[in-house]
């Protein structure tokens, strides 16, 4: 038998590929499929089908991909969508799979039409349940896709979902989600790759209201969207265009590389270290550092933008593909050589200055005219404590709120390590501001008197 994980890191997405005898089967598979390939290939298996448990809004399916390189079946969930591939799946229905099989459950609620893949042993033992985006470990689903006015609804939806269909399969089922912690796809999900019906019942903060009604007012939130879900989300009902029609991006050398980065509609990316961006970078680029690539791009870099990257590694194909798994296809090229060849040819470069946190404070402190950004999420304030006179505005509302930011005094930027203050100040001196600097740690030494922290 075949069980195999495949995350993909940034995303925090989760696909399967599950196998037995000469077959296997893949659920939500992402764009890049060699991975599927070479570990059935290994098993001596053949991909036969591909399941989808609901159109998704975070990332391309690869579904059509491995259609092309396999001739698998591709069934996918939310049938009342105008999807261009696959035929739809029906509740109850059971694919084969060796001595295994894989049996639909209609599983509404994120999406109207989501289905979950209750996987059976050999003697039909209920066993792991591949739960897309119904049940998460430590959370569920969110229910905000059709618009605000209509969570209340979907969140009733996805509470019989999970009470009629999931957790009665049996303390024992291993639940299998489609994310884990630090997807965009829920608010609270834990660091359990793999949980059970059992552990969730007990540990899920959302499965211990005694309602239905105090479940709908506990889930139906509205959560933030990157602007790119929505292109996700019309890209997944077409599989179009597949990766092989997607053109390689280029080694551009130094010259032309400004020249590319001098287009109106060009952007430039870099993804090496905070520190080495912050001594040294092409002027006007965004750094996006690579734990967070995929949600970073998706929030600050519009789908259409040619994108031109600069990476510390030799080949930044790894790179290229993660940018990919959410449609960015215009790539235009890399810098060949990264910066050492821009610095060789004494092309311009711009800086960020650092420093670390006890320096702050004695700088908040001096009574100098200084303005302390702070960029953590609301979570983050609720449970570290909130840095007074400080402006709070978290790193993903930053473009939208630009004209909040004083321009004419000294901005330090704080975030509690350094990350994503490196990213902000990247987007505040490409908006013009001049006068940013990063401050480089967390809590750990913070005794500003003047800009104290208060834990609630």
């Amino acid at each position: 038998m075949l069980f195999d994980q495949i995350k993909s890191p940034g995303l925090a997405h989760f696909s399967y590929l599950i196998g037995d005898g000469a077959e296997a089967v893949v659920i939500d598979p992402r764009r890049d499929v060699d991975i599927y390939l070479e570990h059935a290939r290994r098993a001596g298996m053949r991909i036969t089908d591909v399941l989808e448990t609901h159109r998704n809004e975070d990332y391309l399916i690869g579904s059509r991909e491995l259609e092309q390189q396999t001739g698998s079946r591709i069934w996918h969930a939310d049938a009342h969508l105008d999807y261009q591939y696959g035929q739809p799946v029906e509740a109850g229905q059971v694919w084969g799979v060796g001595r295994l099989k894989l049996r639909a459950l209609p599983t509404p609620g994120h999406t109207p039409g989501a289905f979950s893949y209750l996987l059976l042993d050999a003697d039909d033992n209920p066993w792991m349940v591949f739960t897309g985006d119904a049940l998460f470990a430590g959370d569920v689903g969110r229910v905000d896709f059709l618009g605000e006015d209509r969570t209340e609804e979907m969140a009733g939806v996805l509470y019989d979902s999970l009470y009629q269909e999931i957790l009665p399969l049996g303390d024992g089922v291993l639940v299998c989600p489609a994310h884990g912690a630090g997807s965009a796809c829920g608010a609270e999900i834990a660091e359990r790759p793999i949980t059970s019906v059992g552990l969730e019942k007990r540990a899920n903060p959302r499965l211990q209201h005694r309602t239905r009604e105090a479940f709908v007012a506990d889930v139906a939130n509205v959560l933030p969207q990157p602007p790119y879900f929505a292109h996700m989300e019309s890209r997944n009902l077409t599989g179009k265009p597949g990766l092989a029609d997607v053109p390689a991006p280029r080694p551009l050398s130094p010259k032309a590389f400004a020249e590319e980065a001098g287009r109106d509609d060009a952007v430039v990316v870099d993804v090496r270290s905070e520190l080495a961006f912050a001594s040294s970078h092409v002027p006007g680029s965004y750094y996006l550092y690579k734990s967070s690539l995929e949600p970073l791009a998706g929030e600050f870099i519009p789908v259409d933008r040619r994108i031109l990257l600069i990476d510390d590694a030799e080949d930044p194909s790894t790179i290229m593909t993660r940018l990919r798994r959410i449609g960015f296809d215009n790539i235009a090229g890399f810098l060949s050589g990264g910066m050492l060849s821009w610095n060789i040819q004494a092309r311009e470069v711009a800086a960020v200055a650092t420093l670390p946190v006890y320096a702050l404070c004695q700088i908040l402190d001096s009574k100098r005219d200084v303005h302390l950004l702070d960029v953590r999420k609301e979570e983050e304030l609720a449970t570290q404590g909130i840095i007074q006179n400080a402006q709070n505005i978290p790193i993903n509302q930053i473009p939208a709120r630009l004209d909040e930011i004083p321009s004419g005094r000294p901005i330090y930027v704080f975030c509690g390590s350094g990350l994503r203050a490196t990213t902000v100040a990247s987007l505040l001196k490409a908006a013009g501001f001049t006068d940013v600097t990063v401050a480089l740690g967390g809590f750990g030494g913070w005794t500003s008197v003047t800009c104290p922290i208060v834990r609630s």
